[in-house]
């Protein structure tokens, strides 16, 4: 059975511990965006013991190039990016206290390890829904790197973003587990 739950960021394992893989979240608060080209430039920043752009500790990053705004609205559409292209830089900044991914598509063994040895979690926005998503929106502020275009940092503050567990602090994957339960709905059936 699944469970839907209210999250405000910043995260803390604590808030996180209770979700399971298939759970709904609405999320309020403070969002980061951030797409391959950021992640190389963090990487480098850490690379030089310089800081990020903003403070990982409970923090949640979205994987979203979203489109210019239009008139009256904080962001254009903002349907998530395919979440794997960001698994080289992932295990490490959840070391360094990222506490939530919102993305889509299956992330790699070492994410999943490093999601359960940090009590994080990876959410799923829904592809294709990008006017959805901007619907939760309510604030939209580039704060670094505003020369990638789509990809710059931004600073959102979103309100009731509805989003799906993918992967939870326990090991938990909604890639496996939902066709898992699915085939055994439909052996059950027959």
């Amino acid at each position: 059975m699944t469970v839907q739950y209210r999250l405000q960021t910043p995260l803390s394992p604590a808030d996180l511990a209770p979700l399971k893989a298939g759970d709904t979240v609405l999320l309020s608060g403070v969002v980061y965006t951030a797409r391959d080209a950021a992640h190389g430039r963090m990487m480098q920043l850490l690379d030089e013991g310089k800081p990020l752009p903003f403070d990982l500790k409970g923090a949640a990053v979205y994987y979203v190039g979203p489109t210019p705004e239009r008139p009256g609205c904080a962001i254009g559409a903002a349907g998530p990016t395919t979440s794997g292209r960001m698994d080289a830089y992932t295990p490490r900044l959840l070391d360094l206290g990222l506490a939530c991914m919102i993305g889509k598509g299956k992330r790699s063994q070492a994410v999943k390890d490093s999601v359960v040895k940090n009590g994080a979690v990876y959410l799923a926005a829904i592809g294709g829904a990008g006017a959805l998503m901007a619907g939760s929106i309510e604030s939209c502020e580039i704060i670094a790197w505003p020369d990638l275009g789509c990809e710059a940092v931004r600073r959102l503050v979103v309100r009731d973003m509805p989003l799906t567990v993918l992967l939870d602090a326990h090991g938990g994957d909604l890639y496996q587990s939902g066709p898992a339960a699915y085939l055994a709905a439909q052996a059950a059936k027959a």
